[in-house]
C-alpha cells in the first residue's frame, strides 16, 4: 500500500505492449487507440477560458486510451471516452464531469474543479483519470443543444453515458493492471456537478467519493429561469456594461463593510440580498444614462432576483427555481468567467436565434427551449409557454433534474459527498444547491446527513472560480474522509494566481461550511436568512 492507504500497482514490465494490447473490443465498447506517453512538464498558457484552463499539469508516463461505445439507435452518436492509465497506479480512479451541454471530450488530463494550481494533478498522483463527451459532439457553428432532438443522445447526456463510461473504465483497469480499482471518485463542476449528484442518486454503488461544485441541478428550472431573465432584458430592459459596474459598486457600498472589513468582498450575500434595493439607482424623471437605471432595467434586475414559478410540479415535487443573489455583478467577462456580462446580459440585447455576443444563459436557455423542450428549432421563444409542453417538461425533468433527496443507498454503502456553491454565480443560482442539500437533511435527518455529506459556500466567487479565492484540494479531502474516516470541517482556501514560472498565493479566506455559524437561521433559505462565516 502507498502512503495514502491505496494499493500501488505498476503496469507490466513492458508497459508499451500492455498499453497497445488494450485496442479492440467485440461488444459495444471499442478501444480505438492506446498509446504509451512519456512524462510531460507543467505548461501555463498566456490565456485560457477559465483560471485553471490556463494550466496544463505535469503528467507522468501513462497509457492514453481512446474509445467509444456504440449506440443502440443507428441515428444516435457514439459515446466517446478517454481513459488515462498511469504506469505507477495508486489503486484509485477519478472520473471527470463535463460542462455546459457537453459535446466535447473530457480528457481527464487537466485540473479537477477547485483544485489548487500548484498541486500535482490526480494523474500525477497515481490516479487513473477518465472522461467522456457524454454521447455527442458539438459541431462548429451549430447550437449546442441540437443533439437533444435524438432521444438516445439526450438520455446519454442525462445519465447513461457517465455510467457506461465508468463501467468501461473499470474493465480497462482490470485488463491493464490485473485488478479493479480499490476506490472510485467523481469530480465535476456545473453540468459536471449535476452529473456527480446524478451518480449518487441513480447509481449509488458506483462511487466512493463525489465532489459536486456549482451543480446545475433543477436543470429544467434553470433553463426556464435563465430564459425568463433574458426576455426581461429585451428592448429597454437591457443593461449596458457601465450600468453593470454601477450596480456592482452599489452592492459593495451597501454590504461590503457588514463583515467589519473594507475588502471589496460581500461575505454575507444572503443578508445583502435583503439589504440591497436596486430601486435606489432609479433615474430621476425624464433622465437616462450610465449613472442610473430606468424602470424597465430595475424590473429586469428584480426578475433576475425573483423565484421562477412553474404552473405544475416537476420531478421530486419542485415547481419553481430560486432567483439569483447579489454580489459579483461586475466580475470581468472572459468566456464563461465573470458576472452579469458573461452570463446574463452579454454585450448586446438577446437575439433570436441567440448570438455569440449574448449572455451565455440566454444562449443556453433559449436554445434549450427550442431544441430540448419544444423541439422546434424555429420557435419564437417569446411565445413559448411551459403549459403547452407539460408532458415533455416532465419527461426532461425526470431525466435531468438531479433533485432526488433520498441518498440513503449512497450513504449506506459508505459513499461521501462534498458540494460547493459559489455565491457570486450567475450561471446557476447557488440557492438551488443549498435548497437541495437542505432537502437531503429533511429526508434523512441532519445528523445522518452530516455522516456522509458536506456543503460549503464561497462568497464572492463566480461560476468557474474567479473573483474571491475558492481553491482547495477537495480530492484529498474526499480521500481522507472515504479512506481514513476523517470528515472535513472548516476549510481554508487561498487565492491562486497563474503566473509563469511560479504560482503566487495571496490572501487566505475561509470556505464556509453550511451551516456553521451561530447566527444562521434554521429552515429553508429565505431573503432574510444570514449565513456568512462567523467572524
Amino acid at each position: 500500500m502507498d502512503a495514502n492507504g491505496a494499493f500501488a500497482v505498476t503496469l507490466a514490465e513492458d508497459a508499451d505492449t500492455v498499453c497497445k494490447g488494450l485496442v479492440g473490443g467485440a461488444d459495444a465498447v471499442k478501444i480505438d487507440a492506446a498509446t504509451l506517453l512519456a512524462p510531460s512538464p507543467l505548461a501555463i498558457a498566456e490565456r485560457g477560458p477559465t483560471p485553471s484552463g490556463r494550466v496544463t499539469p505535469a503528467n507522468p508516463a501513462f497509457c492514453k486510451v481512446l474509445g467509444h461505445i456504440d449506440p443502440t439507435d443507428p441515428k444516435a452518436p457514439p459515446i466517446k471516452f478517454q481513459v488515462n492509465l498511469p504506469v505507477e497506479w495508486n489503486g484509485r480512479s477519478v472520473q471527470y464531469g463535463g460542462g455546459g451541454f457537453n459535446g466535447v471530450l473530457i480528457t481527464g488530463l487537466g485540473l479537477p474543479p477547485a483544485y489548487p494550481f500548484e498541486k500535482p494533478s490526480p494523474l500525477a498522483r497515481g490516479f487513473v483519470t477518465y472522461g467522456t463527451d457524454s454521447g455527442h459532439e458539438t459541431k462548429q457553428g451549430e447550437p449546442p443543444q441540437v443533439f437533444a432532438l435524438n432521444d438516445e443522445a439526450f438520455e446519454n447526456f442525462a445519465h447513461r453515458a457517465y455510467k457506461k463510461v465508468r463501467d468501461a473504465a473499470v474493465a480497462l483497469m482490470e485488463r491493464a493492471y490485473g485488478k479493479k480499482p480499490e476506490k472510485l471518485y467523481f469530480m465535476g463542476s456545473s453540468e459536471g456537478g449535476r452529473e456527480g449528484l446524478t451518480m449518487a442518486q441513480r447509481y449509488p454503488d458506483d462511487f466512493d467519493g463525489i465532489f459536486a461544485r456549482v451543480p446545475v441541478i433543477n436543470w429544467v428550472g434553470l433553463q426556464h429561469a435563465g430564459t425568463r431573465s433574458g426576455l426581461a432584458t429585451m428592448g429597454e430592459g437591457w443593461i449596458n456594461p457601465a450600468q453593470v459596474k454601477l450596480v456592482g459598486d452599489a452592492v459593495r457600498a451597501a454590504c461590503d463593510k457588514a463583515d467589519g472589513s473594507d475588502d471589496a468582498l460581500v461575505q454575507d450575500p444572503v443578508a445583502c440580498k435583503a439589504a440591497f434595493k436596486v430601486e435606489t439607482l432609479r433615474c430621476e424623471s425624464g433622465k437616462t444614462g450610465d449613472q442610473c437605471l430606468t424602470d424597465a432595467q430595475i424590473k429586469a434586475v428584480n426578475t433576475l432576483h425573483a423565484t421562477y414559478k412553474f404552473p405544475f410540479a416537476l420531478a421530486n415535487g419542485l415547481d419553481d427555481y430560486p432567483g439569483w443573489g447579489v454580489s459579483g455583478e461586475d466580475t470581468p467577462a472572459v468566456g464563461p468567467t465573470g458576472g452579469w456580462v458573461a452570463w446574463w446580459l452579454g454585450t448586446a440585447p438577446p437575439a433570436q436565434p441567440p448570438a455569440s455576443n449574448n449572455g451565455i444563459a440566454w444562449i443556453y436557455g433559449a436554445g434549450g427551449i427550442q431544441y430540448v423542450f419544444a423541439r422546434d428549432p424555429k420557435l419564437d421563444v417569446t411565445t413559448y409557454k411551459p403549459e403547452d409542453h407539460k408532458a415533455r417538461l416532465l419527461e426532461v425533468s425526470r431525466l435531468m433534474d438531479s433533485t432526488d433527496p433520498d441518498l440513503s443507498r449512497f450513504r449506506a454503502r459508505g459513499g461521501r459527498l462534498i458540494m460547493l456553491e459559489h455565491m457570486a454565480d450567475y450561471a446557476q443560482s447557488p440557492y438551488a444547491g443549498i435548497r437541495y442539500f437542505e432537502s437531503v437533511e429533511r429526508k434523512l435527518g441532519k445528523a445522518e446527513t452530516a455522516e456522509f455529506a458536506r456543503l460549503y459556500t464561497a462568497p464572492g466567487v463566480d461560476h468557474v472560480g474567479s473573483g474571491a479565492p475558492a481553491n482547495v484540494d477537495m480530492l484529498s479531502a474526499l480521500v481522507d474522509w472515504v479512506e481514513k474516516g476523517n470528515a472535513p470541517g472548516d476549510l481554508e482556501v487561498s487565492e491562486q494566481k497563474v503566473e509563469a514560472p511560479s504560482f503566487a498565493v495571496s490572501r487566505a479566506l475561509p470556505l464556509c461550511r453550511w451551516p456553521a455559524w451561530p447566527h444562521y437561521k434554521t429552515g429553508p433559505v429565505t431573503e432574510a436568512s444570514s449565513f456568512a462565516c462567523a467572524p
